[in-house]
């Protein structure tokens, strides 16, 4: 098995395994967290179930509908990983793989994404997310900036 599928690999299960666990604490704690519970000026931990997608587009649509959107995706990326040289893009589809399928089987599981993360400034929040949108949208912004690293990379110091 190539170092770069290994990687993509890796970064899938890890991805996959942090968003369940921070989950699973926080649906033991729902009770607690459902009013949100201050961490510092600007984050609170908070409880929240959410049927839609990122910042709550598509809210309202058939659940299955997102999880065959989500397996889709999560195919063709599988696809990029095995077909990729590069290590760094090969972290990315991991990371991405991994998040969409924590979210795939919280709607699996509960029909709807669990939500705890509420970042704020004064009465503005930012929509409560998760570590798997973290993991989302980490790839995202990694896939971004390898081709430049690749660059980097050939040019040397």
């Amino acid at each position: 098995m190539r170092t770069s599928v290994l990687i993509g690999l890796l970064a899938a299960l890890s991805a996959f395994l942090v968003d369940q666990v921070t989950k699973a604490i926080v649906v033991f704690n729902a009770t607690d967290l459902s009013s949100g519970v201050p961490v510092f000026p600007g984050f609170n931990l908070i409880y929240l179930r959410n049927d839609g997608v990122t910042f709550g587009l598509l809210g309202g649509a058939p659940w299955w509908s997102l999880v065959v959107l989500a397996f889709g995706i999560c195919v063709w990326l599988a696809v990029m990983l095995v077909c990729t040289s590069s290590r760094v893009e090969a972290l990315a589809y991991g990371a991405i793989i991994g998040g969409a399928l924590g979210n795939v089987l919280d709607r699996l599981r509960y029909r709807a994404v669990t939500d705890f993360l509420d970042l704020y400034i004064g009465s503005a929040h930012w929509p409560a997310f998760n570590m798997a949108d973290v993991f989302v949208v980490s790839g995202v912004g990694l896939l971004l900036v390898a081709p430049w690293l690749a660059v980097q990379r050939q040019t040397g110091p």
